[in-house]
C-alpha cells in the first residue's frame, strides 16, 4: 500500500478537480482502484503503487487544467484515463480565443502541434481519425482569426461525395440536399460564434459554408479556408481547391485517409497532395493518431480495433 498527498491552491480549485458530488474523482477511484480524499488542503491517494502514481499524475494534470481554464470539461477525466499520454500540457500560449469568449484549447501535444503549425504556415494539411479535433481546432483558429482581423473571410468547404445521383432523390433544393454534408463545419461553428453574429456574418458573405464544387474559378484574398474531408477529394479538386488561395489568406486541409469513399482506383487528392507539397516552405503537415482522439475513450479503442488485420481482432 502506497499514499501520496497533492498540496491544493484553493479550495476553489479542490472542488472543481473533484466535481460536483465528488463525479471527477469517483471516475478515477473506479478505474485505478484507489482511495482519494481531500483533507487540509491536500489530495490524499492511497492504493498500488502504479495506481497510485497514475491517479497522481491526472489529479495534477486536472488541477493545472483548472488553474488555467477555471473549470473542467465533461469530458476531461475519461480521456486522461483513456490514455494517459492525452494529459500532457500543451505549450503554453496555445489557447484559441474565440466569439463566445471561450477559450478552445488543445488537449494533447499533438493537438498543440497542429495549432502551432496553424499559426505558422499558409497551408496546412493535416491527416488524422475520427475525434481528433481536426476540423474542430481548425474552425477555431478561423474563428479567432477574424475576430483579431487578421483575415476578412472565413470559407469552410467540404466535398459532397457521398451524394452522386442520389442527391435527386433527397427532398428539397439543391442548398436542402447538400446541407447535411456541411453540418458538421456548421456545428463547429455554432460553438464558437453566437447565433445573432453567425446569421449577421453569414448575410455580409463574411463567413460561408459551401461544397467544393462552388469554389471552382474564384481567388479568395485575406481568407481562411478550410477543406474538411479532403480524402474523399480527387487530385484535379485538390489542386483546383488549393490554388483558390490568394494574398493574405490561409488554407487548412485536413481528412482521414483510412475512410476515403472515393470509386475504386481513384487516387485521393490528400494523399497525392501529402506527397507532393510536404517539402515545400510554407507548408506543413501534421498526423494526428489515436493518442489525440479526445471524445468519448470508446473512440480510441474502435480505432485501434480497426487499425488491426483483421486476425487480430479479438
Amino acid at each position: 500500500m502506497k499514499e501520496t498527498t497533492i498540496s491544493v491552491v484553493s479550495s476553489k480549485a479542490l472542488l472543481a478537480v473533484f466535481g460536483v458530488c465528488d463525479q471527477h474523482v469517483r471516475k478515477i477511484r473506479d478505474a485505478l482502484g484507489v482511495r482519494i480524499s481531500a483533507r487540509d488542503g491536500r489530495i490524499h491517494i492511497q492504493g498500488d503503487e502504479v495506481a497510485v502514481a497514475r491517479a497522481t499524475e491526472i489529479l495534477e494534470q486536472l488541477q493545472s487544467r483548472v488553474e488555467r481554464a477555471g473549470q473542467l470539461a465533461p469530458e476531461d477525466v475519461a480521456c486522461l484515463l483513456a490514455d494517459p499520454r492525452n494529459g500532457q500540457t500543451p505549450a503554453q500560449g496555445a489557447s484559441i480565443a474565440v466569439y463566445t469568449g471561450r477559450q478552445v484549447r488543445p488537449r494533447t501535444p499533438g493537438q498543440a502541434r497542429y495549432v502551432e503549425s496553424m499559426r505558422t504556415n499558409d497551408l496546412i494539411l493535416c491527416i488524422g481519425p475520427a475525434g481528433t479535433g481536426k476540423t474542430y481546432l481548425a474552425v477555431a483558429m478561423a474563428v479567432s482569426a477574424l475576430r483579431e482581423e487578421r483575415i476578412r473571410k472565413i470559407v469552410l468547404v467540404r466535398p459532397a461525395v457521398e451524394a452522386g445521383e442520389s442527391l435527386g432523390f433527397l427532398p428539397g433544393d439543391l442548398q436542402a440536399k447538400i446541407n447535411p454534408y456541411l453540418r458538421p463545419l456548421k456545428d463547429a461553428l455554432n460553438e464558437m460564434v453566437d447565433y445573432d453574429t453567425i446569421k449577421r456574418l453569414t448575410e455580409q458573405d463574411v463567413i460561408e459554408v459551401i461544397p467544393l464544387a462552388y469554389m471552382r474559378g474564384r481567388t479568395l484574398n485575406d481568407a481562411f479556408m478550410i477543406l474538411d474531408e479532403a480524402q474523399n477529394t480527387t487530385v484535379a479538386q485538390m489542386k483546383m481547391f488549393l490554388t483558390r488561395m490568394g494574398n493574405g489568406s490561409k488554407i487548412v486541409v485536413s481528412g482521414d485517409i483510412t475512410q476515403i469513399d472515393l470509386p475504386p482506383h481513384t487516387r485521393s487528392g490528400l494523399v497525392d497532395g501529402l506527397s507532393r507539397l510536404r517539402n515545400i516552405s510554407g507548408v506543413a503537415a501534421v498526423e494526428l493518431t489515436a493518442a489525440d482522439i479526445v471524445r468519448h475513450p470508446l473512440v480510441q479503442a474502435i480505432v485501434r480495433a480497426y487499425d488491426q488485420p483483421p486476425g487480430r481482432r479479438h
